[in-house]
């Protein structure tokens, strides 16, 4: 007979492989891809390609509503009954259809109205092909049926092709439109393919036919939340090119990217543990739920503060190494924008591990959003006076005050962890290697003048520094590690 038991199990490590491998994929290829990206276009022709973007990621948002979200939560429950998937499946698409009309058609009268957009209308409707595309891929369809062997392949698939293009056809400073268009390729020769392959799983068609409200309702609640967060995370880009240029958006996007690289890599570690701990909330199992809790935002923080601290003082030689030297001015904006890599790691625990297992959403909703309007009322002053770097502060100064308001409304449930004395004692002897850190840089900059080996001598010392100085503090986290190091 077989067994189902089994067969979960090993579908459940083959999941976890998998995604690990899909994390991978997502910080090795902008290493491969943004050095040479950065050099070949010019500076204008990266902001405008980001501008551009920025753009219709607010209409891709509008047509997607809260409906991924949504249908995965609902639709996990009726995986197993091909006839009822279906009729779900079909209602949601439909739904999502309707959205993405409304959406095109704001859109086009956004362009018409707007004339500063009127410079950049090729790369939007170029762009905006994406809209449709997303809707018809149906990436809903494989989280509730957990294909990540098929997400991770497809993925890989057309990563390789989108090398292949950018490799071919962007060898000049005015190619962006060709790079606007091999990213639009590369996501809907995806999109096309899911479609095809999703009658596997289901049989989606239009279907009009059934109560609006029941589903309606719910994906707009959702749709609220993710509103918040994506004006959070594509206001700056956007009023930048409103109140500055497209030379201003290049340099900006540049330090974002390299601080999203950066921030990625320092996260991974932890990230797998987030559905671990609203699985234990879920299942009621508190005491295992503070342990591992206490230890993640501890391991966060051991991680996190020592990567902030590097990050600003090898900044510039960071820029000069993936983007080239007429991206040096980018190095201010990446200074600043690097604190928030801490707001926004913290933010994330207390949201997806306290606040959405708990039920709490609505508050998740109200942190985000003040967030964001936060974000956008101090951009509108600060970008005018400071450019880039204004903006960069209003991210950092965003995900802070978004740290904080999550904390406040889980801090019955998280707040154990920072009235622990071994976590004040993790804290401290962190900022103390923290420090070695800076010294380390510092040192290193003053006496080595080529910029690789000053860099490598860098990272290299202040690893070294910062383990010894833990160690010798007796920071536990860093006594585990070596202690499992040795047991291996």
């Amino acid at each position: 007979m077989y067994n189902k038991e089994m067969q979960k199990d090993k579908s459940l490590g083959l999941n976890a492989l998998l995604n690990s491998l899909q994390s991978l994929l997502n910080l090795v290829f902008p290493l491969i891809t943004f050095p040479y990206v950065s050099r070949t276009l010019s500076v204008d022709g990266v902001g405008k390609y980001n501008f551009a973007s920025s753009i219709v990621s607010y209409f891709i948002l509008l047509a997607g509503l809260g409906i991924s979200n949504y249908a995965v939560r609902e639709g996990a429950k009726l995986r197993n009954d091909r006839k009822a998937i279906s009729s779900f499946a079909s209602r949601v698409f439909t739904i999502n259809m309707v959205s993405t009309l409304i959406s095109y058609l704001i859109l086009f009268l956004v362009i018409i109205l707007t004339p500063v957009l009127h410079n950049y209308v090729v790369a939007i409707l170029i762009f905006s092909v994406q809209i449709f595309f997303t809707t018809l891929g149906t990436d809903w369809v494989y989280t509730i049926f957990e294909e990540y062997g098929y997400i991770t392949i497809r993925n890989l698939v057309f990563k390789i092709i989108s090398i292949v293009l950018l490799f071919i056809f962007v060898r000049h400073s005015n190619d962006y439109l060709n790079y606007v268009a091999i990213t639009v390729i590369a996501s809907t020769g995806s999109y096309v393919l899911n479609f095809l392959h999703a009658r596997k799983y289901c049989d989606i068609r239009l279907d009009f036919h059934f109560k609006w409200d029941n589903y309606v309702i719910p994906i707009l609640v959702i749709f609220g939340s993710r509103v918040a967060i994506q004006i959070y995370l594509s206001s700056d880009v956007t009023m930048l090119g409103f109140l500055q240029n497209e030379y201003v958006v290049g340099i900006y996007s540049t330090a974002t990217k390299i601080y999203g690289i950066v921030g990625a890599l320092l996260t991974a570690l932890t990230a797998v543990t987030i559905p671990r701990l609203a699985m234990l909330m879920g299942q009621g199992r508190i005491d295992e739920y503070n342990q591992l809790l206490k230890q993640v935002v501890n391991t966060i923080l051991f991680i996190v503060l020592p990567g902030i601290a590097g990050l600003f003082m090898v900044s510039q030689d960071v820029v000069i190494i993936i983007a080239g030297e007429k991206y040096l001015r980018a190095t201010y904006a990446l200074k600043i924008t690097c604190f928030a890599m801490l707001g926004s790691a913290m933010s994330a625990i207390f949201n997806q591990c306290a606040l959405i297992p708990a039920k709490r959403e609505k508050r998740a909703l109200i942190s985000s959003t003040t967030s964001a309007l936060l974000n956008i009322g101090l951009n509108f002053i600060l970008i005018p006076i400071i450019a880039e770097k204004g903006a960069a502060l209003t991210t950092v100064l965003a995900e802070i005050t978004m740290m904080f308001m999550n904390f406040y409304f889980s801090r019955d449930i998280t707040g154990f962890v920072f009235k622990d004395k071994e976590t004040w004692k993790n804290i401290i002897t962190v900022l103390l290697g923290c420090v070695g850190i800076v010294a380390v840089c510092a040192l290193s900059y003053d006496i080595f003048r080529q910029m690789f080996i000053r860099l490598i001598i860098s990272v290299i010392g202040s690893t070294i520094i910062y383990v010894v100085i833990l160690l010798v503090t007796k920071n536990q986290i860093a006594l585990t590690f070596l202690s499992k190091v040795k047991q291996r």
